[in-house]
């Protein structure tokens, strides 16, 4: 059982994300370079973020993602599912075969593990975790400053809506 790559970069990037949208839309270039993940791999991920609405889109200059909900609504269980990320301790993938047709003898003990994987991190939000990051800072001497603009899309997006409308 593990966590892979696709749901820790895609946690690492909403909390990248969330550190650095207040000055509007973030592009994921400029995420990748920090946090050292491949861009090809961050927009596959941002796709399905997107598509899960837990971020909006923004095209253009100066465009990128926003998180399209409060941090404190978006949980990290939430992310992980929204990247198809599996977490599984079973070995049969849930299915209660894993000795052909029938359940191994700890099947359960596997089972109720993976329940409480997925209910610890459902109950960690972004905000939770920006704010663990804060403290972390303050105690180096340092300071985070975090969006604390409410969800929807960015001005430049309302901006364009409305230039859109019309035109």
């Amino acid at each position: 059982m593990r966590l892979t790559t696709k749901g820790r970069f895609a946690v690492t990037a909403m909390m990248d994300l969330a550190l650095r949208g207040e000055g509007g839309p973030v592009a994921l270039a400029s995420i990748a370079d920090r946090q050292n993940i491949s861009l090809s791999y961050l927009e596959q991920l941002f796709g399905k973020l997107r598509r899960y609405k837990l971020v909006d889109s923004v095209r253009g200059p100066g465009g990128g993602y926003c998180i399209s909900r409060p941090l404190d609504k978006v949980s990290v269980a939430e992310i992980i599912r929204a990247v198809d990320e599996q977490l599984d301790a079973t070995q049969c993938g849930g299915n209660e075969n894993c000795h052909g047709v029938e359940p191994c003898m700890t099947h359960e003990l596997w089972s109720t593990l993976n329940a409480k994987m997925f209910e610890y991190l459902a109950s960690v939000s972004l905000s939770d975790l920006i704010e663990r990051e804060q403290q972390k800072a303050a105690a180096r001497g340092e300071s985070i400053i975090v969006d604390q603009r409410p969800a929807g899309p960015s001005p430049r997006r309302v901006i364009r809506d409305k230039v859109a409308a019309v035109a």
